[in-house]
């Protein structure tokens, strides 16, 4: 066929059927109508609102609507510049370093205004709330808690929201205190806006709006942790120590920087309290959460939760908050479901034992129910835990030890273990505390050994046991070695011989074998834990540290995580002060290989801390052949500068009066003070402005001068607020000392010679 006649497209094929016209069915006679008619049927009359149609799909990543790209650019910018403020901690700052970040974050919390719910939602934006939440004040943290009321229930549920919430539950905590002190920031008035609630008041609203669904939300992956979250926020939990975010969750934030206030004045600030203090309205929300998990849920749901990975970690604190309202032994409690009935069996008659629960044993065994059986077994009243530790515990305490999850519950219940249960537990673990190192749970050696140190009972039998899970025999050979032996978790053999540790002890798996540390952090606590005993039980980790030669004791004491036993030596009260004294003696030939090292120089100080005043000359008198080699070490040089050897050669009785009367500080932390619930909490007027006395500076203490400008001018700020010193204008008030003496200043300056500046320069001298 020629080219012309060509055609593209789909052959047909040959036997294809002729095309046959269709045949048109008649249009039916439509009668046209005016438009206004049309249109007021189709939309009907006026005072008739359609309803809204429920089949638009939405989109379950964004609930609240997709955000501007404009807008998360600007956030973008602002996550940037914030992330460098937290992480400078300061550097460079200029003479107002808050007032430039100060302005900075208004602009950012003004632009998102009415946007906080699809900032919240947006997978680039929440991260940026979260920041932001660490900078507001308690004003601007009820206004952003109040945005988003009635949208909790959905933001819990939603993937990076739920995470701002969590935060934001973080940081509300200190606003609950200072409010429960009365410390409320200023509000303006404004009839048109209503009345904005505090933060004690939007926390229980929130609670309150998620309470219905509170069942669902503890089985929602993305709502649990912040169900937790709130609950520790109205009741305060004991296990808050341990993070309330996953693995994969902190590991996601710890890429995010340091999350803190950018102001500088707010920098290295500690908790506002270390044992926090709730209103009578968080108690009362709480109790209102536990009645309604009770009345919504029957037993079989409650224990289905136990091993559930998503709501286990919830129910925890829930069981916390029932204890600490008190309502744990009360009939049908959570916790009394949770133990088949055991809590109201022993409240009617304490000496009873019912029969064992398969349930309860197979939770003991279960890798996620047993972290719920830790907190169960520490909360429960007391009655139950005897009965819990009789019906379960007694009999099966090795074969507990030895499994992978059980140890645990068994190392927390020995903490309420009474005298007769730590030596009958010690009895049972005979012949398996070998066991129990090659499976590493050392844990459970621990825990017995810090229970039988606290209750003075069993102490000879703990050591034994040490001895015999470490193979460590009576001779002076194997009794130097067993130090090393624990801090090592091996045999006196595997240690002499380090190639046959992989056969008497297998490494675990995919550890690096060539590379590993041979000194393990729970032998160190184990060792630490063995210095609490009393004095003949103790002995054994002094003697064998003192009878080691030098090198292995410089290996210890060179050790980041060993050395802490020596720490341990000083700190335990159990300790006589003569072993302290002669463990230090030991040490005296050899300060120089000792001091020149990261480690063993701050383990130096601390012989010289704790020592007396005649000790502490002998080990001055030690170093003094080493003065110049130790000062030119770069480690030893703080060393050489605490001792103050030159006062010392120049003035001995100076120096002995200098060091008495300096005490050692006592190793308490401030987190373990009791907190005085009598003494009132200082009241402080909430202000916005730089506060003096919280400067980092150090001050030179004032003069005369200094108090009469003072006492006349008022205090000078950057501010340009003018603050009259209080206590200094009572000293001066209604005298006329001050004037006359400032007067007689500001006469004796004017009287001064003007040209007593220096010699001027001659005309015509070069520059």
């Amino acid at each position: 066929m020629p080219k012309e006649f060509r055609k593209r497209g789909k052959r047909t094929k040959k036997n294809a059927a002729p095309d046959v016209p269709e045949r048109r069915r008649p249009e039916p006679h439509v009668v046209d109508k005016p438009p206004h008619q049309e249109e007021e049927q189709e939309q009907g009359p006026s005072w008739i609102v359609q309803a809204p149609d429920h089949n638009v799909e939405i989109n379950p990543s964004a609930p609240f609507g997709e955000l501007d790209p404009d807008v998360k650019a600007y956030f973008r910018n602002v996550d940037t510049q914030l992330r460098d403020w937290q992480d400078s901690e300061g550097d460079g700052a200029a003479s107002e370093p808050n007032e430039e970040r100060r302005m900075f974050v208004e602009a950012a919390l003004r632009e998102m205004a009415e946007k906080e719910l699809q900032l919240a939602t947006d997978p680039e934006s929440s991260i940026v709330l979260e920041r932001l939440l660490y900078s507001m004040d308690d004003f601007v943290r009820r206004v952003f808690m109040d945005s988003m009321s009635g949208s909790y229930e959905s933001l819990f549920k939603n993937r990076f929201a739920s995470h701002v919430c969590q935060t934001l539950f973080d940081v509300a905590g200190d606003s609950v205190a200072r409010e429960a002190r009365g410390e409320l920031p200023p509000v303006g008035a404004s009839s048109d806006e209503g009345e904005l609630r505090t933060v004690t008041q939007l926390t229980v609203d929130i609670a309150e709006e998620i309470m219905p669904n509170l069942n669902q939300l503890i089985l929602n992956p993305f709502a649990s942790h912040v169900v937790r979250a709130l609950l520790h926020l109205l009741s305060p939990l004991q296990s808050a120590a341990r993070d309330m975010r996953s693995k994969r969750s902190a590991q996601w934030k710890a890429k995010q920087g340091q999350m803190k206030s950018v102001y500088a004045d707010e920098k290295g600030k500690a908790r506002e309290e270390t044992q926090p203090t709730r209103p009578d309205e968080f108690s009362q929300c709480a109790r209102r959460c536990i009645i309604h998990l009770r009345e919504t849920m029957d037993d079989n749901e409650v224990r289905a939760l136990v091993s559930n990975k998503v709501a286990s970690p919830c129910l925890q604190a829930i069981l916390e908050v029932e204890a600490n309202l008190g309502m744990s032994d009360e009939p049908d409690s959570l916790m009394d479901r949770i133990t088949v009935g055991l809590v109201s069996e022993t409240k009617q008659d304490s000496g009873s034992r019912p029969e064992a629960s398969d349930y309860l044993g197979l939770l003991l065994r279960d890798q996620t129910a047993s972290h719920l059986l830790e907190i169960l077994v520490i909360r429960c009243p007391q009655a139950t835990f005897d009965a819990f530790w009789d019906i379960y515990v007694v009999g099966k305490f090795a074969k507990l030890a030895c499994h992978p999850a059980a140890n645990f519950v068994v190392a927390k219940a020995l903490e309420r273990c009474g005298p007769q249960q730590v030596e009958r537990a010690l009895k049972e673990l005979k012949g398996s505390y070998r066991r129990l190192i090659e499976m590493s749970h050392a844990i459970v050696l621990r825990a017995l050994v810090d229970r039988a140190a606290a209750l003075h009972a069993g102490e000879t039998a703990c050591t034994e046991g040490i001895c015999e899970a470490f193979a460590v025999s009576d001779s002076p050979e194997d009794r130097a070695m067993f130090v090393p032996c624990v801090l090592q978790l091996e045999t006196p053999v595997s240690v002499r011989n380090p190639t046959e540790q992989s056969v008497s002890h297998p490494r675990r798996r995919g550890g690096n074998d060539k590379e590993a540390d041979p000194i393990k952090i729970q032998g160190a606590l184990l060792l630490q834990s063995l210095l609490q005993l009393s004095d003949p039980h103790n002995r054994v980790v002094v003697d064998s540290l003192t009878a080691l030669p030098l090198d292995e004791r410089l290996k210890i004491a060179h050790h980041p995580t060993s050395s802490r036993v020596i720490d341990a030596i000083f700190e335990s009260p159990s300790v006589s002060p003569k072993v302290k004294r002669e463990y230090t003696l030991t040490w005296l030939d050899h300060l120089p290989a000792l001091v020149d090292d990261r480690i063993g120089s701050r383990v130096a100080e601390r012989l010289f801390i704790s020592a007396d005043t005649y000790l502490k000359e002998k080990i001055a008198r030690a170093a003094l052949p080493h003065e110049n080699m130790l000062a030119g070490s770069f480690y030893g040089k703080f060393f050489v500068r605490k001792l103050n050897l030159a006062l010392l050669k120049r003035k001995p009785d100076e120096w002995r009066d200098a060091q008495s009367t300096q005490r050692p500080k006592p190793a308490v932390k401030e987190a373990t003070l009791p907190v005085s619930a009598t003494k009132p909490a200082a009241r402080v007027t909430p202000t916005y402005t730089k506060d003096a006395d919280k400067a980092k500076k150090r001050r030179r203490p004032d003069n005369e001068i200094d108090e009469l400008f003072t006492a006349s001018l008022g205090k000078r700020s950057k501010t340009a607020r003018i603050e009259v010193a209080d206590d200094v204008q009572v000293a001066f008030n209604g005298t006329a000392k001050a004037d006359k003496e400032l007067s007689a200043i500001f006469g004796a300056i004017q009287q001064a010679p003007k040209g007593d500046g220096g010699r001027k320069k001659r005309k015509g001298a070069k520059s």
